[in-house]
């Protein structure tokens, strides 16, 4: 269990996780036991046991965050919640992302990944590479929620969800001047920025986005959403969109660079879509994106390799017995996606990339990048339409891609790893 108070919480974080999830598996097997973030919890690697908690037996597991990062994000979002109230929202949720809405957004995400990459190509300094997605997939996840916005407000949201994305990580302290207390003001500026947006919209009363699906959400006695709940979830699924997808966009960019036949293979894929479009003169449509096989595995490959998402928490409700072990009520019970994903009994040579393994499905349980269960996410077909799109993108630019070790001047990731650019 580590160390009294912060358990095991500094070697989760301070080294390669494969390295540490992959040292337990080993001593204890599928199921053990630590203690992260402050919390006593169960880590399960076996995906019999990732569906029990996640599927099967989910009534008996519950979402949960620390609270000062429900806090941060608003208790009212839907990933905190179970029951009516999170599948009312999930519904929306799923609607703004599904392949009628998708295939609305394909000219709009395409237009912002061209602009991003334009904005690379005209830019003479070392681009870094994360920093660049998280500002592209804010800026579709805005496209998603909104439609048009006003560009006032989009500057204010982006400049205060930056600031309280700063603080989201770090400790919750409430002294002024600290990264905290900073994101929990920028907190309060984005409920009330966001106020104006829904009272402004109220008045048009259009159903073509988010934003009008949620003010016009009615649950089954006829309650709506107050601006605070939909505030909420607006924060909620900007926060579940950023991150996780710019982490991907910039993982598929490293695989490519790495495999250069890969790399022309994609391209000769994409030839022909080039010239049916006129030499880009045209935007991509949903059927050529759907064309894109051998890109379409290889992004699957990227997810199960970077598994962005090593684990996800949740909490016993109520003591739990699982194949002989006891899970007490309260632990936090963690089924570990990325020792699933990289478990070479179910993925020959895991550390390997070879996108022709998703020739066939893989077995039952073993690739969810995604999550699984009623608490999946709702937006992983809009996450992988952008690498769609980015990866159309870059290569018809044929932009330059180099990697640059930054650790030659002292800039590394938390990881210890040279940063991609």
């Amino acid at each position: 269990m580590g160390w009294p108070f912060i358990g095991e919480t500094l070697q989760l974080y301070s080294q390669d996780p494969n390295i540490f999830f992959t040292s337990k598996q080993k001593r204890y097997g599928e199921i053990f036991k630590t203690h992260v973030l402050g919390c006593p919890s169960v880590m399960l690697a076996g995906p019999e046991a990732a569906r029990f908690v996640l599927v099967s037996h989910a009534d008996l597991f519950r979402p949960t965050y620390p609270k000062s990062k429900e806090r941060m994000i608003g208790p009212s979002a839907l990933f905190f919640h179970q029951g009516d109230y999170h599948a009312r929202l999930r519904k929306f949720v799923q609607a703004s992302a599904s392949p009628g809405a998708l295939r609305r957004l394909i000219p709009g995400i395409e237009a912002l990944a061209e602009s991003a990459l334009d904005s690379w190509a005209a830019d003479s300094r070392v681009v870094n590479t994360f920093q660049g997605m998280k500002k592209l997939s804010f800026d579709v996840g805005i496209l998603v929620i909104f439609g048009r916005l006003d560009s006032y407000y989009e500057e204010e949201l982006k400049k205060n969800y930056s600031i309280v994305d700063k603080g989201y990580n770090s400790f919750p302290n409430n002294i002024p001047g600290t990264n905290y207390y900073k994101a929990v003001m920028a907190r309060k500026r984005l409920s009330e920025i966001l106020s104006e947006i829904i009272t402004k919209r109220e008045k048009r009363m259009e159903t073509n986005d988010l934003l009008d699906h949620l003010i016009n959400s009615k649950g089954d006695q006829g309650e709506i959403l107050s601006d605070e709940q939909i505030a909420d979830n607006i924060i909620g699924i900007l926060f579940a969109a950023q991150d996780t997808t710019a982490s991907a966009l910039t993982w598929i960019l490293k695989y490519l660079h790495d495999d250069s036949k890969l790399h022309d293979a994609i391209r000769a894929e994409h030839m022909a879509i080039y010239e049916a479009n006129k030499e880009r003169n045209r935007s991509l449509t949903w059927a050529q994106t759907r064309s894109m096989q051998l890109t379409y595995k290889v992004i699957l490959e990227n997810l199960r390799m970077a598994s962005i998402i090593s684990f996800t928490f949740r909490e016993a409700v109520a003591d739990v017995e699982y194949k002989g072990y006891l899970i007490p009520k309260g632990w936090k019970v963690m089924p570990l996606f990325r020792s699933i994903h990289h478990n070479p009994e179910f993925f020959t040579d895991p550390f390997k990339f070879d996108h022709s393994r998703f020739q066939v499905s893989p077995k039952p349980n073993t690739f969810m990048p995604f999550g699984s269960g009623v608490h999946s996410c709702p937006g992983n077909e809009l996450a992988k339409l952008e690498m769609l799109i980015l990866v159309w993108d870059q290569l018809n630019k044929k932009l330059n891609l180099t990697y640059h070790d930054l650790s030659l001047s002292g800039q590394v990731g938390s990881s210890g790893k040279p940063k991609w650019d």
